[in-house]
């Protein structure tokens, strides 16, 4: 009995940490930039302020650059906005 709770508090924990990914967005800009997420089918505007960073896309995304560029994410990556690029690192 012991060994089902220990595997099954195990599996729990896995299952959590595997949702605690999030991508990383800095606007470098000198300027706000609006960011467009769509995030399971649910799209948002994010206006990021000059040297502002947010914490996005905790199970993947899709992301509209403010040139219009469109990147996908999983949830592990740092964005940077420049120029009103997206570089992703």
């Amino acid at each position: 009995m012991k060994r089902i709770v220990f595997l099954l508090g195990g599996c729990s924990l896995v299952l959590m940490t595997a949702g605690a990914f999030a991508a990383e967005v800095t606007n470098a800009d000198s300027k706000t930039v609006n960011l467009v997420i769509v995030e399971n089918g649910n799209r948002s505007d994010l206006p990021l302020a000059p040297g502002a960073s947010e914490t996005i896309c905790a199970d993947g995304c899709f992301l509209t650059a403010p040139n219009g560029d469109h990147i996908g994410l999983t949830g592990n990556e740092t964005v940077e906005i420049s120029g009103g690029a997206a570089v992703v690192k």
